[in-house]
């Protein structure tokens, strides 16, 4: 089973920070944010001393993760207002950027914490200027870092791909998969194909990055 928390971290850019130490960054920061809060959750004991309340919770984990997107010196977050989308989307189009997706796998019992890192070169189309207001008019760039979904099927966004396509939805499942294993967490799912089959996708990494090589 699993939960979702929400995090409250400051999410300020540090003076020299680059993008790949910013979500890094972000991702333990939401980690142990989460780990200070496990006790007050519901079925967690409430007087501090971290023990739970059945064998369940008493190996639980916490992943946290944080995605930035890249152009040139650039991090994009989510656009305030649809003007902003608009120039995003534009600032984007016919050319490459980078999505960066730190994670943070963090052991409650022992404190033990895994990261890892996913960087994804990310070729957009040249889309043209009505698309881009259709796009913005339904309202789903407004809660995305960099105006864009890449899984978006009317807009379609992306030229094509050849690195993590769930990084840049925002989660890494074989970076995840090498982490847990570090933590010795045996997912009981096949991820790679599980991932592939879910986002008809068809990754050229997956091997590698489980091998533990450091692409993508």
């Amino acid at each position: 089973m699993f939960d979702t928390r929400p995090a409250d971290v400051d999410e300020s850019l540090q003076p020299g920070e680059t993008p790949g130490m910013y979500v890094l960054r972000l991702a333990d920061s939401k980690a142990r944010a989460c780990a200070i809060a496990a006790p007050s959750w519901p079925g967690r004991d409430r007087a501090g001393t971290g023990a739970c309340a059945d064998s369940a919770q008493a190996d639980l984990t916490i992943l946290a993760a944080d995605t930035a997107v890249v152009d040139g010196e650039a991090i994009l977050g989510k656009p305030k207002d649809p003007a902003e989308a608009v120039k995003m989307l534009q600032k984007l189009r016919g050319h490459s950027h980078q999505v960066l997706t730190g994670i943070a796998v963090l052991r409650l019992s022992d404190g033990a914490l895994v990261t890892d890192l996913c960087s994804t070169d990310v070729p957009m189309r040249a889309y043209c200027d009505d698309e881009i207001d259709a796009y913005v008019a339904s309202g789903d760039p407004l809660d995305k870092a960099g105006a864009y979904a890449i899984q978006n099927p009317g807009f379609h966004p992306v030229e094509s791909l050849s690195g993590c396509y769930a990084s840049v939805m925002g989660l890494p499942l074989c970076h995840l998969t090498r982490s847990l294993r570090k933590l010795d967490i045996a997912p009981t799912a096949d991820i790679p194909a599980e991932c592939q089959s879910t986002l008809d996708y068809a990754c050229p990494i997956f091997s590698a990055v489980l091998r533990g090589e450091m692409v993508g």
